[in-house]
């Protein structure tokens, strides 16, 4: 978008000012051929034969001209065509009122230097108003490259280098193409000013708004009102886009939308920043982010979500900060201090971790969480890791301590064994069935079963336990449900919080 109309748009002005000059006052140096014929009765002179004269530089030519001396109105008509310093002014036939400084030009209306032109049915020019206006099918283009743009209707304001094109306005340039309702351009500094729909695209990018602004040397500018941007690989929409086509560097505010293609990663958020130099996008206020893979979506929200790219701009990690939540089918969580990354499929929270699964709540200093092809597979829990399992009945919970945990799924995501390692501690309430009649059977609670170990694997089924196994020699008791001691029931450090777990994805967004 570099090379544009811009340095050489106003010989279009320069070709109007012409009119102004050849007929403003002096007499007409007439070039052999033409014949000049008074008509006494009207005080019109009539130039026919082969109409040519000379006035102040200028030279003109046509068929036939009236010339109205008292009123200062000349009229050409058939071939007209006016010359001066390389500028060509073409015409089927002309008016010009000197008084009133107004021009009119009808017919096959062109004008050309030694690198643009520009053609039109018609033509008007106010000298008082300083305009010139063409009402139907113009089209202005340079002689020496493909730079083109057509439109419907032109404005041209000389004294403030400004140029209005309305009705299909269409600009092309080598790879680059723009449409637009209306468009105002600034030639001083090279500046587009969008007022209406508009598409804009070459060979990698395409860009739509309903209004904006773009500086054509320094490929910068700003969009609004539902701006998109397409490319290959990435989509960026929000009400506001400021934008570096030639960094592909942009800036989004209010409702801003970030899709990575190749990743099947978005984000949104009130502001965001998408840098392809600095290999980065982050979002932030209301931000979520959400990664799509086959049948399930994994949904996150922090206070300000972080990509970083590596030197191709391909996802690497999104890091989320303060107020971190997620969501997936099988999982919800919350923390601070987290990252992702898409190569492992491995969410890492660093600090304050609590995930819930089922009727579970999972805890640690630190966790991990492990995907393959978008499924849950395992889970990490570092330092003070807790699991709890919310009983149906009685207000009950089976627990599992431990320095460190690892939590194994199924390919459901059901929880199905925990290994704990470091001073492993469990407490569960273990099932008996008792059949009332030939349909029914009950479960009981038998009791409290406490076991200490250094190393404790669990397999459980639905939050229940089903078997354990110790890989040392266990310290355990157990208490029948009428003598459970208090101090028994719970684990060091107990919490449960159930309020805490993000329910849907709307109520991540919600600060």
């Amino acid at each position: 978008m570099k090379r544009t109309i811009s340095s050489r748009i106003a010989f279009l002005c320069s070709a109007f000012l012409l009119l102004t000059n050849v007929w403003a006052q002096g007499k007409l140096q007439l070039l052999p051929g033409t014949q000049k014929i008074y008509a006494i009765q009207n005080g019109v002179h009539r130039l026919v034969g082969t109409v040519s004269f000379v006035y102040q530089g200028n030279t003109m030519y046509c068929d036939s001209a009236h010339y109205n001396e008292k009123a200062k109105q000349v009229r050409a008509y058939g071939n007209v065509h006016i010359q001066k310093n390389g500028i060509n002014l073409y015409a089927d036939s002309i008016f010009y009122a000197e008084q009133q400084k107004y021009a009119k030009l009808w017919g096959h209306v062109k004008a050309r230097d030694n690198a643009y032109k520009m053609s039109a049915d018609s033509m008007d020019y106010d000298a008082k108003r300083g305009r010139a206006i063409f009402r139907s099918a113009g089209t202005i283009e340079s002689t020496v490259s493909d730079e083109r743009i057509t439109c419907q209707r032109g404005y041209f304001y000389p004294a403030n280098g400004s140029f209005f094109f309305s009705g299909k306005v269409h600009y092309t340039k080598a790879d680059l193409d723009v449409k637009t309702d209306t468009l105002q351009f600034a030639y001083e500094q090279q500046k587009l000013y969008f007022l209406g729909q508009t598409q804009m695209r070459n060979d990698s990018t395409q860009i739509y708004c309903q209004r904006g602004w773009y500086d054509v040397q320094n490929e910068k500018g700003a969009l609004y009102q539902h701006a998109e941007i397409y490319q290959k690989n990435t989509i960026i929409k929000g009400d506001t886009l400021l934008i570096n086509t030639k960094l592909n560097d942009y800036e989004g505010r209010g409702s801003v939308y970030f899709k990575d293609l190749n990743q099947q990663l978005a984000l949104l958020g009130d502001k965001a920043i998408f840098s392809d130099t600095k290999h980065m996008a982050y979002v932030t206020g209301s931000s979520l982010g959400f990664m799509k893979y086959k049948s399930d979506t994994l949904y996150v929200h922090a206070d300000t979500l972080f990509l970083e790219r590596d030197t191709l701009n391909k996802s690497k990690f999104l890091v989320a900060n303060r107020h971190f939540r997620f969501l997936h089918p099988n999982l919800q969580g919350i923390g601070d201090s987290t990252r992702f990354s898409f190569e492992e499929q491995v969410l890492a929270i660093k600090q304050q971790p609590i995930l819930w699964s089922d009727q579970g709540e999972l805890k640690g200093e630190e966790a991990k969480v492990f995907f393959k092809d978008s499924l849950l597979e395992h889970i990490e829990l570092n330092r003070k890791a807790t699991i709890l399992f919310e009983l149906p009945t009685d207000s009950l919970f089976n627990q599992m301590a431990a320095a460190n945990i690892l939590a194994l799924f199924d390919t459901t995501g059901k929880l199905q064994s925990v290994d704990a390692t470091g001073q492993s501690w469990t407490i569960f309430y273990p099932e008996s069935e008792k059949r009332v009649n030939d349909s029914i059977v009950e479960l009981r609670r038998e009791g409290l079963n406490r076991l200490f170990a250094e190393r404790l694997f669990v397999e459980l089924q639905k939050g229940e336990v089903r078997q354990i196994t110790y890989f040392d020699q266990p310290d355990g008791i157990f208490y029948p449900m009428d003598q459970i001691e208090p101090k028994e029931q719970r684990i060091k450090g107990f919490q449960w919080n159930p309020m805490l777990r993000p329910k849907n994805v709307l109520e991540l967004r919600k600060d």
